[in-house]
């Protein structure tokens, strides 16, 4: 592809008034405003002394543009400053500068911050009522729950401090902070955000978990989960508070567990023709035999855990084993085990396939980290906290608007989902004073962004 004229140092101006360079925000905005947003936000979002006078002053309407922002792709406050250019502004009411924004994050403490969390779990309720968010949530739902390490620098980041975080397989420590999420999807949808809570970085994986799985399961069943729910976590989340958690809400849990001693002695219990292969990718089948040809293999025992406390929980230890890929050369095989604990009803392999795919969450964190969470911005804890769930609640939203542009769309990644639907430039005109946007011919994504266009434009 070449350049097809010219052009001179003079021939690139910044100067029209009416192109807007975001025409797919207006469906998306027009959802928020269906699901009441904004209202959400004015009704839970109180901040009664604030530091400065005018700094908490109609705190709905900005939030409601940071969150516009980040669906745009902002990952610092300055970026929100897209939404005033070129015709932006005429499309768009009470569209607040960066600085403003700034003032206003930097008056949330703890307690605005979990305002803004009661605000995620009701709008995603909400978005669940106009959009079929979670299709299959009549059979089968899954809650998930992990961490992560975002990386800070510098001596000005209220609550940064050292924690570990895994790079290439490998515990690495890092000085940042520690947003805890817990998502819920479903056999066929992605995962939506139920809750989110930034911590400091040496804060323990587990600090909180409890009370954040409860949170999740109400936040699930308010959304329409009707079906059986299934908790799953890795070893950090293997808790007596988390199990807990479960059974007072009747759902059922995967969870790993810390390897132990008496863990140890339960696998070891575990008989030679007591392992079955399972059916991973890769694997072959056996043409002789028609069993699964596979590295890995589970087995199951019964297993109490936490024996010691009144709480004891007894259920089955699934453990899965591998081939110790470091190992390949010895006379007899080495190898790797992976316990966790579930009193779930599939079988052994089964419970194993599903149990794994408790990865899907590291997808959400991908996710973030592509947009929002790329920069953690402001110094102050506060600031930050609200900057996550605002976050979570524009990743919602675009999980929201995929669903409505088109199936393909559903599952697809905010990325994606701001490349072919909402940074789309337009020219915005006003015949006889109807507006119109004119966007680009030959648009390879029309269909779908027509069909998210006239289900939030058309809808009551």
């Amino acid at each position: 592809m070449q350049v097809s004229h010219k052009f001179t140092a003079e021939s690139a101006v910044f100067d029209e008034e009416n192109l807007v360079s975001l025409a797919g925000l207006v469906p998306v905005m027009r959802l928020a405003e269906q699901t009441g947003l904004v209202e959400v936000l004015a009704e839970k979002v109180s901040i009664d002394a604030p530091r400065i006078k005018s700094g908490s002053a109609n705190p709905s309407p900005k939030l409601a543009t940071l969150i516009a922002g980040m669906c745009a792709g902002a990952d610092s406050i300055d970026d929100v400053d897209v939404l005033r250019s070129g015709g932006m502004t005429a499309l768009f009411d009470r569209v607040y500068a960066p600085s403003t924004i700034g003032t206003l994050l930097r008056e949330f403490s703890f307690g605005h911050a979990r305002q803004l969390e009661s605000v995620l779990r009701a709008h995603l309720g909400r978005l669940c009522e106009r959009v079929d968010l979670l299709p299959g949530a009549d059979a089968r739902a899954f809650v998930d729950i992990d961490s992560l390490l975002r990386p800070v620098y510098g001596h000005a980041k209220q609550g940064a401090s050292y924690g570990f975080t895994k790079i290439a397989g490998k515990q690495v420590l890092r000085k940042g902070l520690s947003p805890l999420a817990t998502t819920i999807s479903t056999d066929l949808a992605a995962p939506v955000i139920a809750g989110m809570r930034l911590r400091a970085g040496k804060t323990g994986s587990a600090k909180g978990a409890g009370r954040m799985v409860s949170q999740a399961i109400a936040t699930a069943r308010a959304a329409g989960v009707t079906g059986e729910i299934l908790v799953r976590g890795d070893s950090a989340y293997g808790t007596r508070s988390v199990i807990s958690a479960c059974r007072r809400a009747g759902v059922r849990f995967s969870l790993v567990l810390t390897k132990n001693p008496a863990v140890a002695r339960a696998i070891a219990s575990i008989s030679d023709d007591g392992w079955t292969a399972v059916k991973y990718p890769g694997a072959v089948r056996d043409p002789d035999t028609g069993e699964w040809i596979s590295d890995a293999e589970v087995a199951e025992i019964p297993y109490t855990a936490f024996a010691s406390k009144p709480d004891r929980v007894t259920a089955r230890l699934i453990v899965r084993r591998v081939k110790d890929a470091a190992r390949q050369d010895s006379l007899f095989p080495v190898w790797r085990y992976h316990p966790f604990l579930t009193d779930s009803t599939e079988s052994a392999p089964d419970a194993d396939i599903t149990h794994r795919r408790h990865a899907v969450i590291e997808t959400v964190f991908a996710d973030l980290i592509d947009g929002p969470l790329a920069h953690i911005p402001s110094g102050r804890f506060g600031a930050n906290s609200a900057w996550v769930l605002c976050a979570a609640i524009a990743h919602n939203l675009l999980r929201a608007t995929g669903a409505l542009a088109s199936p393909t769309l559903a599952e697809s990644r905010g990325s994606t989902l701001r490349r072919k639907i909402i940074v789309v430039p337009a020219r915005f005109a006003r015949p006889q004073r109807k507006p119109v946007l004119h966007l680009p011919a030959h648009w390879p994504w029309t269909a779908a962004w027509q069909r998210l266009w006239h289900t939030t434009l058309t809808a009551t």
